[in-house]
């Protein structure tokens, strides 16, 4: 209920002219930068991938990339292609449809991968290494949650019809001392990998309003990978004046950290020593709010290029000048 409220309101303000994400950015001293080219390399028309809110980019296999949606759906992930179109093995077009196409053909429109042995409470974030996803069911609106966690999958082959994680991490920040939280703090939207250690971005809400967000977010480790107890994560950073993170991504070469925030893309290089991702400076993109929406998945598709997804389903590709970097 929280969450539709706050779709709502959003919509709402949106329609009377007000953009309370681009009012965000601009509050968080985020410096304009040339507009980048930003493409609009197609869009997901399968009605079932009704809310993007996360995006990788297959490490093995070409012209995939796993999405998934936000809170509300069934435990799944949907392959789609370059353009936005849902992989679907050629044997399943006799059971069902898939594309635009999928509601008025008769059939059952593709349901995508159903992950066996999990449950989806607020999906988030995907992420990539090697061979295996990260699925991070880390959304906790009211900061309430006590049941957060990751799923760790082997990246199914595209045209597979069901799969299951090989285990669940249970999650817990270190510094919330109370549930609901006093300082809602304790959201989070974004999830990277780095060399097999998991991180999570927070995303933060001021006066414990849902529908007011606030600057700054928190980057935490995970330094264990129970399945049986709960895994309590390291503080290791902050930034205090960064819109809200939707979603973060380390590039293919673990050289630079993308996260996706309100209005823009922050991109960090990896730090000289440790992992204090948000000490450095960072190049700051500000990207047009009437085209990107709500923006809410990042993935490298190369080291010099990001696609975006947003919650309309959209998808962008930014290229990155190397001559900036």
């Amino acid at each position: 209920m929280l969450l539709w409220t706050c779709r709502f309101v959003t919509v709402a303000l949106l329609l009377l002219g007000v953009n309370p994400i681009g009012a965000v950015a601009q509050s968080s001293g985020l410096v304009p930068s040339p507009e980048p080219s930003l493409e609009r390399e197609g869009r997901v028309a399968h009605t079932p991938v009704d809310e993007i809110s996360g995006i990788v980019r297959s490490r093995w296999q070409e012209n995939v990339w796993w999405v998934h949606n936000d809170s509300g759906d069934a435990p799944r992930i949907f392959a789609i292609d370059s353009t936005g179109s849902v992989h679907m093995a050629p044997w399943h077009a006799g059971d069902h449809a898939v594309g635009a196409g999928a509601d008025s053909s008769g059939k059952p429109p593709w349901p995508g991968v159903q992950l066996g042995a999990a449950a989806h409470i607020d999906y988030e974030d995907i992420a990539v290494e090697d061979s295996t996803l990260y699925l991070g069911d880390i959304g906790n609106n009211g900061n309430a949650r006590r049941d957060l966690g990751i799923y760790v999958l082997r990246e199914p082959f595209y045209h597979d019809r069901r799969t299951r994680p090989v285990r669940h991490l249970p999650l817990r920040y270190p510094d919330q001392e109370t549930v609901p939280a006093q300082e809602w703090h304790f959201d989070a939207e974004s999830l990277f990998v780095d060399d097999g250690t998991l991180y999570v971005l927070t995303k933060h809400r001021e006066g414990q309003q849902i529908n007011s967000p606030e600057r700054g977010t928190k980057l935490y480790r995970l330094d264990t990978e129970h399945t049986d107890r709960v895994n309590t994560l390291t503080l290791v950073d902050h930034h205090d004046t960064i819109p809200p993170p939707t979603a973060a991504a380390l590039s293919p070469n673990g050289e630079r950290l993308a996260v996706l925030c309100f209005g823009g893309v922050w991109i960090y290089a990896r730090p000289e020593g440790g992992d204090r991702w948000l000490s450095s400076e960072p190049r700051r993109i500000d990207l047009p709010d009437e085209r990107t929406k709500q923006a809410e998945a990042v993935t490298w598709d190369d080291p010099h290029t990001l696609r975006i997804a947003n919650e309309q389903r959209d998808v962008f590709v930014l290229p990155l000048q190397t001559e900036q970097e």
